[in-house]
């Protein structure tokens, strides 16, 4: 789930921990690794680059942009109204600049200089109807609730668009710099219809690099806009392929022969061999933690004292060690400390180390299954070979349910179907819970936690909390950054009370680049930067 304000006072978080004392303590603080922004920059330009994925995008339609493997190619041809930067910031892009001159309205002045790579112009126009269709409940889109506040969408002047809201949301701009805020030419959707997106129909935008070719099962292939409206990102590389390579061990062995050049979330237990080979891995900050989403509360997991249970039995240390190879640490709430992207670095860090570590304890967990007469009742967690902590993680749920006394079945999802658990709801039917590694996309943690809300597409199992909402609602109209955080911080302490997802590690984003290759974003905002943009050869 896609997700990011800057507070100086501190913020004092008070969240109920999942059990007591235990043997399952956190890892350590810095395991072996460090975090970038940047990579090395290119020295030169390359004709091709060969960069893996680990699964097909099931569409390259803007409104689905809901996951890895689709943001990672989209982000690179089509383009929002405003820009996650790299080092987190929200900057203009196809909107120049943006006034809220009150709490109801946003206004964004846009750029007259931009064409789609048909050709066309990009206008006022284009920008509403590409809004207005995130909004549109025939579509279904992934980002529908982001814009859930809106009242209307307009051409308020030429290359102006005003957004009227019902009642404040302070997010919604933040988040026309992801996804949700894309721009696609409005005739080109409309020739497209119900192709728009698919191989056969394929995307219109404006980005740095322009579709070419798609070969279901195989690749897509991007080359460069030699038209691209932004003179700093024009690519250094005429084509990029991405394959699609769902086994890990084969998509590890690709990237150390040079069969492919390079790629992101990459095998956990790949890590040492890659940093042997002839490239380099990198590691980035992410905006999210890895949890168990709860996504159905009508069997056993309705009952707050089983989630509870669960949570307490696993063991969270273990699957670090064999999930992960030690490159991460327990995770003590929905989202880390680079989360909290808008408060100072060292406040962040500060308030997430003082919350209460989760802790197993086993003995404590039978007696909470006892307590609620769960025993033996089923619970049916979704699992994948899509990498190797899925399959750890999953079977550590699966042990830690047996040990207190919950019957844990596993399914298995293919890699490119496991997609699709976060995106079509009826994909979740008969399943109970999966693992997830939701992640922010704007400064401010409230997109996390407000996913959380009654009726949210984010919110997987349908948790309903009214105490949440009301605060929740409070927090989207306080535009005060300190008494905002403040607001959150109240969110986090319901969720870790009442675990509608159960926390389970932090790890970094992952990033090979090949010995020809270089310059690639290696933090979560490659989902949102057009990071292929400044690829290109490292000598």
């Amino acid at each position: 789930m896609p997700k990011i304000v800057a507070v100086a006072a501190a913020v004092a978080l008070t969240a109920v921990g999942c059990s007591g004392g235990g043997d399952d303590k956190s890892s350590d603080p810095n395991p072996g690794f460090t975090t970038r922004n940047d990579t090395p920059a290119a020295k030169g330009p390359l004709d091709h680059v060969k960069w893996s994925l680990y699964a097909e995008p099931q569409t390259l339609d803007y409104a689905y942009a809901f996951d890895y493997p689709i943001n990672t190619v989209l982000t690179n041809v089509c383009e929002s109204l405003l820009r996650t930067t790299p080092d987190l910031k929200t900057a203009p892009a196809l909107a120049r600049r943006f006034a809220n001159p009150d709490p109801l309205t946003w206004v964004y002045t846009l750029r007259d200089d931009v064409k789609f790579h048909d050709g066309t112009p990009m206008t006022a126009a284009d920008v509403v109807a590409s809004l207005k269709r995130q909004m549109d409940p025939t579509v279904g889109s992934s980002y529908s609730t982001v814009f859930k506040d809106v009242e209307s969408i307009t051409e308020s002047a030429p290359f102006e668009v005003t957004i009227k809201l019902k009642r404040p949301n302070v997010l919604l701009n933040e988040q026309l710099g992801a996804a949700p805020g894309t721009i696609e030419s409005a005739a080109f959707l409309a020739k497209a219809g119900k192709d728009y997106g698919n191989p056969k129909g394929g995307v219109n935008c404006t980005g740095p690099f322009s579709l070419k070719e798609w070969k279901p099962g195989t690749s897509i292939t991007v080359k460069k806009n030699e038209a691209y409206w932004d003179g700093t990102l024009m690519p250094k590389t005429n084509e990029v392929e991405f394959v699609f390579i769902q086994d890990p061990a084969a998509r590890a062995n690709a990237l150390l022969t040079g069969e492919v050049d390079g790629g992101y979330l990459l095998p956990t237990n790949a890590y040492d061999k890659l940093k042997a080979g002839d490239g380099k891995l990198y590691f980035g900050e992410i905006t999210g933690s890895y949890s168990a989403a709860v996504t159905s509360l009508k069997g056993a997991l309705g009952d707050t004292r089983v989630r509870r249970a669960l949570s307490m039995a696993i063991d969270r240390s273990g699957i670090i060690a064999a999930g992960i190879n030690g490159y991460g640490t327990v995770a003590k709430a929905g989202i880390p400390a680079s989360g909290w992207a808008t408060l100072p670095v060292e406040q962040a860090k500060a308030q997430y180390d003082a919350l209460p570590p989760i802790t197993r304890d086993v003995a404590g967990a039978k007696k909470l299954i006892a307590e609620a007469g769960a025993g033996g009742k089923k619970i049916v967690v979704a699992t994948s070979n899509l990498a190797p902590e899925i399959s750890v993680g999953t079977n550590a749920i699966q042990a830690a349910g047996k040990e207190i006394g919950l019957d844990v079945e596993l399914r298995t999802i293919a890699p490119d179907a496991y997609t699709a658990l976060f995106t079509d709801p009826s994909t979740r039917v008969g399943i109970d819970l999966l693992i997830t590694s939701g992640y922010d996309l704007t400064p401010d943690p409230l997109e996390f936690y407000q996913t959380l809300q009654t009726g949210e597409f984010a919110n997987y199992g349908s948790w309903s909390n009214a105490e949440y909402d009301t605060i929740a609602q409070q927090a989207l109209g306080t535009s005060d950054p300190i008494a905002r955080a403040q607001l959150t911080a109240k969110l986090q302490e319901i969720a870790l009370r009442e675990l509608p997802g159960i926390p389970l590690w932090d790890s970094p984003l992952s990033l090979y680049q090949g010995k020809r290759v270089t310059g690639a974003t290696p933090n979560i905002t490659h989902l949102s930067f057009p990071w292929a943009a400044t690829l290109g050869a490292a000598n």
